[in-house]
């Protein structure tokens, strides 16, 4: 099979979106198909054509990070998407920015659109009065819609009620994010990771704000991974709380080197303010950490009391109990053991592979049965 899929933003970019990308395709490649991405020339030096992984990777100008720069960049790559979908089976969109391209590519190639709904830039806009007509027309014109999470999938079907839209989470490579030998040294006080890209929109704050509380009773320290426009206000923040040695910011890390960095930790926290579904904690889950997570959008779909905690999200008092009362548990290796056990049964990136070849496959088999049918039968 051979599939081109259209992403704003792909490896060496970090993030949940990138990520599960990145995954699928490898994954697609491993069982024999022939992948193609279509994505940004987001960082500068990144070349217009590579193969990374068996994947042929094109990209194409990104003028800027906001609405205007996704519209310009799916303008230009729409020709290049066209073009490969001339010889593909499949033109699959990820995310809302690269839907209208994908319709482009539908329409040049003659072949179905599958199209997923990620990320807290898409239930930021659902409601809007500019952006809902827009995401009502493109959900019915992809042949698939996929959602993220749930959260998503009801969003996306409250705006096109006769369009289903069927909640898949992201996946994992459970092979590679596996409790390992730690990147850090070994810790004099108990250590909390934080895997949270700086923008606002993580809460990342809000831990900081926890840390004093947490450490009225335990002797913590915590790693933040991650790099973004917030980090010299919230090292400011972290200065101002004095907290000292006590956290540190590690900015962002390869992906070759998460495993060993979670595997440094008893704790991961994701004190988000919006969030769709987590690759990061998943990842982390991966890795047999227990996580304490905000109660928004997807993390309730993956988080409940058997691998970890909920508590309300922008709310640092919650937030400490949360991780106080995880850290005092006797069973806190079991609950990491549970949270993998979890990740293998229901998220790997195995069996995200498996749905989306049924899919695209269902999507072919109906495709070739409309071929088959004399002119003018129709159906019923």
């Amino acid at each position: 099979m051979n599939i081109v899929m259209h992403c704003i933003y792909f490896p060496p970019e970090v993030g949940g979106l990138e990520s599960h990308v990145h995954y699928l395709c490898r994954g697609l490649e491993s069982r024999g198909c022939r992948v193609s991405v279509v994505t940004s020339r987001s960082q500068s030096g990144l070349p217009a054509h590579e193969v990374m992984d068996g994947i042929d990777v094109w990209r194409t100008w990104l003028p800027a990070r906001n609405p205007l720069g996704w519209a310009v960049h799916g303008g230009m790559s729409t020709p290049r998407l066209g073009l490969i979908a001339r010889e593909a089976d499949v033109v699959h969109a990820q995310a809302f920015q690269s839907v209208l391209p994908g319709v482009v590519a539908k329409k040049t190639g003659g072949i179905p659109l599958v199209s997923t709904w990620h990320t807290s830039h898409f239930l930021k806009r659902a409601a809007s009065p500019f952006w809902g007509p827009i995401f009502q027309r493109l959900l019915a014109w992809s042949d698939y819609n996929l959602a993220a999470s749930a959260e998503i999938a009801h969003v996306a079907e409250g705006l096109a009620p006769d369009v289903s839209v069927e909640p898949l989470t992201n996946g994992v490579e459970t092979d590679i994010f596996r409790r390992c030998e730690p990147l850090l040294p070994p810790a004099t006080r108990r250590r909390i990771i934080v895997p949270r890209r700086l923008f606002e929109k993580n809460g990342v704050e809000f831990f900081l704000k926890a840390m004093p509380l947490i450490t009225e009773h335990l002797d913590v320290e915590a790693v933040i991974v991650g790099d973004g426009p917030e980090r010299r206000k919230l090292e400011a923040l972290a200065a101002n709380l004095s907290l000292g040695e006590r956290v540190q910011f590690l900015g962002a890390r390869g992906h070759d080197e998460m495993p060993g960095l979670l595997s440094s930790a008893e704790l991961a926290v994701f004190p988000s303010l919006m969030e769709a579904t987590s690759v990061a904690a998943l990842e982390s889950m991966a890795c047999e950490l227990p996580v304490a997570a905000s109660e928004v959008g997807g993390l309730p779909e993956i988080v409940d009391h058997d691998v970890g905690a909920l508590f309300e999200a922008g709310n640092p008092t919650a937030l400490a109990a949360a991780v106080t009362a995880l850290l005092g548990r006797d069973d806190l290796r079991a609950l990491g053991a549970a949270a993998r056990s979890r990740v293998v049964e229901r998220w790997s990136n195995a069996r995200l592979v498996d749905r989306h070849l049924e899919v695209y496959e269902s999507l072919l088999v109906r495709g070739r049965e409309q071929v088959r049918k004399p002119s003018g039968e129709s159906e019923g």
